[in-house]
């Protein structure tokens, strides 16, 4: 890619301002505790070992970016609950990925527990980048390139 054409098309990448939201270690602990069923701040905070004040701080600014909603916990109201979102939960995919690649690269081997489909109980397939008709795609056959030049779905 051309410098000139590079810029172009990077300086209209989300990467940069999806990382200002959830691009630190905690923030991906918490949300990994979030999908584990922790909803209360004194379960983050005993399970993940977080300082209170950090922990605050990164539930907050979930909270501000609509990641975590806080409600009032069904069981006793003077408790408040975090739930992931719609926006929240579409975050599985980054977190099963970075797991699956730190299985691969960093520790060598397989994390526990294990993430299993339901009604196979079978291990999740590793994730990849996927054509549009869904075969998987390597680095050499991937190209930025600027949205104009998108063919259009059929």
């Amino acid at each position: 890619m051309k410098s000139d054409h590079a810029k172009a098309v990077l300086s209209e990448c989300a990467l940069p301002a999806a990382l200002e939201v959830v691009g630190e270690r905690w923030s991906f602990l918490i949300l990994r505790g979030a999908f584990n069923g922790l909803a209360h701040f004194e379960e983050f905070q005993s399970t993940l070992g977080i300082a209170r004040n950090i922990l605050s701080n990164r539930l907050a600014r979930m909270v501000e970016h609509e990641i975590l909603e806080r409600q009032p916990d069904a069981l006793d109201r003077r408790k408040v609950a975090y739930r992931l979102t719609e926006k929240g939960r579409a975050l599985l995919p980054v977190l099963i990925a970075l797991r699956q690649w730190g299985e691969r690269w960093i520790s060598g081997m397989p994390s526990n527990p294990v993430l299993v489909d339901r009604h196979s109980r079978r291990p999740v397939a590793t994730l990849a980048v996927r054509a549009a008709d869904g075969r998987p795609l390597s680095l050499p056959e991937l190209e930025w390139v600027d949205r104009s030049e998108v063919a259009a779905a059929d």
